[in-house]
């Protein structure tokens, strides 16, 4: 049965997701949720993924709270960047950050805080060194930038995948 369903709950959440979407709960509709939930939780299956939990579920939906709080006061910043194109001292620049943490999911999460921040682009990762490099789109002081992602960011996603 793991074979042809492997992830059963994950399953009918695709076809009812599919349902909602297709505003109909006709047998084509369902077999179709079906058939295309199947087939992309094979596709997921092969990719094998690690299992794992969350260590902190608390410190997470802190964390998210935080992430979303951001990502509006981000939005404002950057809208006042743009709206007001006469000030000049605004700078973008590049900045290497290096980070302790080297958990997998952790660093793919802090890629989707980044990055889904107005005004923050995850460019590279260098895992030799185990530094980043981003975009900002208004880089007034490094210090900060760096001491607002470790402290911010790494220590708590620290928290929940280490």
């Amino acid at each position: 049965m793991k074979r042809w369903w492997p992830y059963p709950l994950l399953t009918a959440a695709l076809v009812a997701m599919w349902l909602l979407l297709t505003e109909s709960v006709a047998l084509g509709s369902i077999l179709m949720g079906g058939i295309l939930a199947t087939v992309a939780l094979w596709g997921f299956a092969a990719l094998d993924p690690p299992g794992g939990r969350l260590k902190r579920p608390r410190a997470a939906v802190a964390l998210a709270a935080l992430v979303m709080a951001d990502v509006a006061r981000s939005n404002l910043a950057v809208a006042k960047i743009i709206l007001n194109p006469r000030k000049t001292e605004r700078v973008s620049g590049f900045l290497r950050i290096p980070l302790d943490m080297r958990a997998p999911y952790g660093l793919a999460t802090l890629a989707c805080i980044i990055t889904g921040t107005p005004g923050t682009i995850w460019v590279e990762y260098n895992s030799a060194n185990n530094t980043i490099l981003l975009h900002i789109l208004d880089l007034v002081d490094e210090k900060t930038w760096i001491d607002t992602i470790k402290g911010r960011y790494e220590k708590r996603l620290m928290e929940i995948f280490e």
